[in-house]
């Protein structure tokens, strides 16, 4: 990663979360709220899946990772609209992509796919950026947009393995913090009926739930119809997400204060959590 590559004025923001918890339709649900709010907003995928932005631009789309390799790896070649796909309400789309299975790294990508919009002015007119990352953090590379980012928003479950993956990526973040500028903003608790164990465990290592989205049943059928939750026709749940998104997005235009976390080891949140 090229430590000069820097992406301006935008508010950038870097989720993380255990795989499968809803990593992709939080971020793209926020990106749609910040353009409500009235914000240019680019969301980034960055899982080798390429499946963040679909709800928002109703199609898989191309990735960065695709469309260098149509041109042999020659950048020079590229134009803004061979990777960047305009999705609900203006939001920008870009997929970074990833290497074949077992080879090469998915940093690289990431840091590729910042270059190439840097190289085209396309960040100078953005407000906020939005990196959606998958799974937990397990190597370097899948770290990559946290040397991007100001503030990492962590997606978590009501259950242990959601709360243990949160435990591991506070760490990570923690120790990109002493070379970066990322800092952790605050936990998002997302497909929960209750959020006990996560409240007790923010508590116990210094961080703090900024949103809770329910178990609803309206939000798996938004993914389902390829929509965001703005898209979908009225009922009363969809209002409860909704306005959650809207409040979310503002809190965070508005600025949260960054949080230090001290992450447990692994023994002793496996003591934490559950009952006796």
């Amino acid at each position: 990663m090229d430590p000069h590559l820097d992406i301006g004025s935008a508010r950038v923001f870097a989720i993380y979360g255990k795989g499968g918890i809803g990593k992709s339709t939080t971020s793209s649900n926020l990106s749609a709220a910040f353009s409500r709010l009235g914000k240019r907003v680019l969301q980034i995928g960055c899982d080798p899946k390429h499946d963040s932005t679909f709800t928002l631009t109703k199609r898989m789309v191309p990735t960065v990772i695709d469309v260098l390799e149509s041109v042999n790896f020659h950048e020079e070649e590229l134009r803004p609209e061979d990777f960047v796909f305009e999705g609900y309400n203006g939001v920008m789309c870009v997929e970074a992509g990833g290497p074949p299975a077992g080879t090469g790294c998915g940093g690289y990508v990431v840091g590729q796919t910042v270059k190439l919009l840097k190289q085209h002015h396309l960040l100078e007119d953005t407000d906020v950026v939005v990196f959606d990352v998958l799974g937990d953090v397990v190597c370097g590379g899948f770290a990559a947009p946290l040397q991007h980012a100001h503030q990492a928003l962590i997606v978590t479950a009501n259950d242990f393995d959601s709360i243990f993956a949160l435990n591991r990526i506070a760490a990570a973040i923690e120790a990109k913090a002493r070379n970066y500028q990322v800092r952790i903003g605050g936990v998002i608790a997302n497909r929960s009926v209750n959020t006990d164990e996560i409240d007790r465990f923010n508590t116990a290592v210094g961080l703090r739930r900024l949103a809770h989205f329910p178990l609803l049943d309206v939000i798996r059928r938004s993914r389902l119809k390829k929509s965001t939750v703005f898209e979908m026709p009225p009922e009363d749940e969809l209002k409860i997400a909704q306005d959650e998104y809207m409040r979310l997005a503002q809190c965070l235009l508005d600025g949260v204060e960054s949080q230090r976390a001290k992450p447990m080891k692994d023994r002793e949140i496996f003591d934490f959590l559950g009952f006796d």
